[in-house]
């Protein structure tokens, strides 16, 4: 029995190659009329003893963006196992575009070729600009698409009772990871359930029974020591026949990908943790990354703040900006800024919400908040109220990638472990997800 890949999955891909292939031809064409016009232009190539060589712009620019659409092809920037969720996506996106333009201009200085600097530095960051916005749309709409259980991986989950249930109940907690856990095999068969909604529906010698009945697309192996290697390894055949993805978890959880390395000796997949570091050039390279990025996010986004601040302004009374108290590095207390997107009497409201079944714990969050504004829920549904935080970046109070700005009763709560997330500033929610 042979499963194809799921039909949402070669949608998605089709959409990012037609969408990708819109801005690349757009931007680098775009960036050829600003520069040149509408009147034909040629680029001159010198030839050694000879005339110079001239080509058509057209052709230049042409050539461009097929080396640019076979960059973000070969280099799988549109791989189902990055889509959707973390950042490798947009890092991949990043490299191949500088790759392309950097392996460009090596090649017109070998040949000394007279091309325009201002035609590559217009279609450089547009285009640039515009894939990571785009991917980020598609990106949110995905994640839309999961909340509602649908694009998800049909996924069963091996291993051993107590650290499969430890991965279920990971999984579960993030709506984005696709992962829709249908059941679990385990080392004592049917016997209950492994998870609420997740039922032991076989023991390890009718794994791919139910890989077949349950139509699975991902497998997630957490441990099986009962089954031996020559037996893993011919169910990894039978799952490589059927098309199935197959994934091993390791016990360690809480700990950063980067962090994270592959060591085979004798064909064992040996896991290296490296130790985190929160000093030196690491920390100043991630602080330089942190200045630069948001800055040029605020001169980028400027426009969609005025946007923002006008509907905000007009939807309600009272100020554009909303600063919340939220712990940042070595436990300061820190102003983190949004656009406000409830009413002025919110809090004046909530004592009368928090007896609300919908409300949680700690950090107090309605399903249906009854004090968002009309225009606050467009922004918090497409995380546009985040967009302020990125002032908190460049004062250094927050950054573009790290754990979330916690409140001061979640600070309060937390076990010793925990707070060795206060070592690090806080993740803007800007380029989360």
């Amino acid at each position: 029995m042979v499963v194809s890949t799921p039909a949402w999955e070669r949608r998605y891909a089709w959409k990012l190659l037609l969408s990708d292939s819109v801005i690349v031809v757009f931007s680098v064409f775009g960036a050829q009329y600003v520069r040149f016009g509408l009147m034909p232009t040629e680029l001159e190539i010198p030839l050694f003893g000879q005339a110079d060589l001239e080509v058509a712009y057209s052709l230049v620019s042409l050539s461009l963006a097929a080396a640019w659409l076979l960059a973000l092809g070969i280099g799988d920037s549109r791989d189902s196992k990055i889509i959707g969720l973390g950042p490798v996506e947009y890092k991949r996106v990043i490299n191949l575009t500088l790759m392309t333009f950097g392996v460009y201009a090596i090649l017109a200085f070998a040949v000394q070729a007279r091309i325009g600097r201002g035609y590559l530095f217009l279609a450089l960051p547009l285009g640039l600009f515009l894939l990571l916005v785009t991917r980020w749309m598609w990106r949110k709409r995905l994640h839309r698409q999961r909340r509602r259980h649908r694009n998800i991986y049909r996924t069963l989950i091996v291993g051993e009772r107590v650290k499969s249930a430890h991965v279920a109940r990971e999984i579960s907690k993030n709506r984005y990871s696709g992962f829709g856990i249908l059941g679990a095999v385990t080392e004592h068969g049917v016997d209950g359930q492994l998870l609420p909604g997740v039922p032991v529906v076989a023991s390890y010698d009718r794994l791919l029974e139910s890989v077949d009945s349950l139509n699975i697309n991902t497998l997630i192996m957490t441990s099986a020591d009962a089954i031996d290697p020559v037996r893993m390894r011919e169910i990894g055949w039978e799952l490589e026949a059927r098309k199935i993805d197959l994934i091993v978890t390791a016990s360690l959880t809480d700990i950063a990908g980067p962090r994270i390395h592959m060591r085979p000796v004798s064909g064992l997949p040996f896991i290296h943790v490296e130790y985190p570091e929160f000093v030196g050039r690491k920390q100043f390279a991630k602080r330089m990354f942190d200045l630069v990025g948001a800055s040029l996010l605020l001169v980028l986004l400027s426009p969609i703040f005025a946007a923002v601040a006008v509907a905000v302004r007009v939807d309600s009374r009272g100020p554009v900006i909303f600063r919340q108290e939220r712990v940042g590095l070595g436990s300061r207390p820190f102003s983190m800024l949004k656009f406000r997107s409830m009413a002025m009497e919110a809090e004046d409201q909530l004592p009368g919400l928090l007896d609300r079944p919908d409300s949680g714990n700690v950090l107090f969050k309605l399903t249906q908040d009854p004090r968002v504004t009309q225009v606050g829920r467009f922004l918090r549904r497409h995380s546009l109220d985040e967009l302020p935080q990125l002032v908190n970046v460049v004062r250094g109070e927050m950054s573009l990638v790290g754990p979330r700005p916690p409140i001061a009763r979640e600070v309060d709560q937390y076990e010793r472990w925990v707070h060795r997330r206060l070592l690090v500033n806080p993740e803007s929610r800007v380029c989360g997800r």
